[in-house]
């Protein structure tokens, strides 16, 4: 019996050493939640291959958490989006986004984002040569956003790409802007209702939303203005 009550306490106290050794460093969500926001404010690439560079840091400092994975997936993405280099080397950013997506993935994150930003880094490669890669890439947006829709339809993220991608496809394939538009309207109503499931969960996306529909509120005044 002593031996068994042993066994239980020597138990009990690996898993707090464990739990001492993957929690967070203290600091660590203000640090998050500063580098997000930086992330979500700029478009720079520098800048952006800095801020992957310390969500990298805070993976390491904080192995368990799906978080820093996903961001530096995601910034990853908007370095090849805002990236003046070819399409090499886009693709070799991209690359590196579905790694690290590999790894919040298997750190058991919500996977209706982790699908998002997987349709939305096909997306990326689709725009990096469109004539080539659109029969491949268009159908795989389509399909995982389809998933992370049946997962969490209130995700507005999910409407945003979709959008997208129906924006940028040819009005002769069904797509176009007036198709798009109707994707970022439901867009619109669900980033109003959308509470993130905590201070860092992924909550980009709105400010390139109010871009897409003031871009259709600018055409729509420019044709009145010539009737």
């Amino acid at each position: 019996m002593k031996t068994f009550i042993f066994l239980l306490a020597f138990v009990a106290a690996s898993f707090s050493a464990t739990a001492q050794q993957t929690a967070a460093p203290a600091g660590y969500t203000d640090m998050m939640a500063a580098t997000i926001m930086e992330l979500n404010s700029t478009g720079d690439p520098a800048q952006l291959r800095q801020l992957v560079s310390k969500f990298e840091r805070a993976a390491t400092a904080a192995p368990t958490d799906w978080l820093p994975a996903y961001y530096q997936a995601y910034g990853l993405l908007i370095t090849a989006f805002q990236s003046k280099e070819d399409g090499d080397t886009k693709d070799e950013y991209l690359d590196q986004a579905e790694a690290a997506l590999a790894q919040a993935r298997k750190l058991r994150g919500d996977e209706s984002e982790l699908l998002v930003l997987q349709g939305y880094i096909y997306q990326a490669r689709l725009g990096i040569s469109p004539m080539d890669r659109s029969g491949k890439y268009s159908r795989m947006v389509s399909e995982v956003l389809g998933q992370a829709k049946g997962i969490n339809p209130a995700n507005p993220r999910i409407y945003l790409v979709l959008g997208n991608n129906v924006y940028f496809t040819p009005k002769m394939f069904g797509g176009g802007p007036e198709a798009a538009k109707p994707l970022f309207e439901e867009a619109k109503a669900r980033f109003a209702a959308f509470q993130p499931s905590s201070p860092l969960a992924p909550s980009w996306g709105e400010r390139q939303l109010t871009s897409r529909l003031k871009a259709y509120e600018q055409a729509a005044s420019a044709q009145a203005a010539k009737q």
